[in-house]
């Protein structure tokens, strides 16, 4: 069985994004991508909100075959271009889009069905809007927090929306040069 992993990078005082969403303080740099890379590499399906899903689809297609492409532009675009994508929207349609499935009513049961048909990892990128709903429904299964050196003092949180207590158990933490610390926080299973 799959599990559903949240890739987010968040401040250290808790937020994924400045108050009109703003991600020019993120940290990103080879180290990152070349480590981030190796979980992506073990997963089968892209999941995002609208928002993200659709600002990765005017980059990632294509990205590979841009002149000035790095090494991780070609890696990732590889990754995206081959695995299924998964959008949680009430607005989108998904009809006759290859590898696409939108995801609009009975979140709950639908992602507990996508979680059975795969073997391989199903990594949440960004989107808080949709990762809020997922972890209000207690269906992520493992963090991968990439904290960032930075108090923004306002935004768009990491946690809203959680109904019940949630057990972690940190299985990993990576410093990296730039500052940013990945904690990498799997769910304990109760019963």
């Amino acid at each position: 069985m799959g599990k559903l992993v949240l890739f987010m990078h968040v401040s250290l005082d808790g937020f994924v994004a400045g108050p009109k969403g703003e991600m020019d303080w993120i940290n990103v740099d080879d180290e990152i991508f070349a480590y981030a890379g190796k979980e992506t590499d073990k997963a089968g399906t892209a999941f995002y909100g609208r928002v993200t899903y659709q600002m990765m689809e005017s980059y990632w297609p294509t990205a590979a075959d841009q002149p000035n492409a790095s090494e991780h532009d070609k890696q990732h675009s590889a990754w995206y271009n081959s695995v299924s994508k998964v959008v949680l929207s009430r607005t989108m349609k998904g009809v006759g889009v290859p590898k696409l499935k939108v995801i609009s009513e009975n979140i709950p049961a639908e992602i507990i069905n996508l979680k059975k048909t795969t073997n391989k990892n199903i990594l949440i990128f960004g989107s808080p809007g949709a990762s809020h709903t997922l972890m209000a429904e207690n269906l992520i299964d493992a963090y991968w927090l990439f904290v960032n050196p930075i108090l923004l003092g306002q935004g768009i949180p990491l946690f809203s929306g959680i109904k019940e207590r949630t057990k972690l158990n940190l299985t990993e933490c990576v410093n990296f040069a730039s500052g940013v610390v990945c904690l990498h926080y799997e769910k304990i299973q109760e019963g």
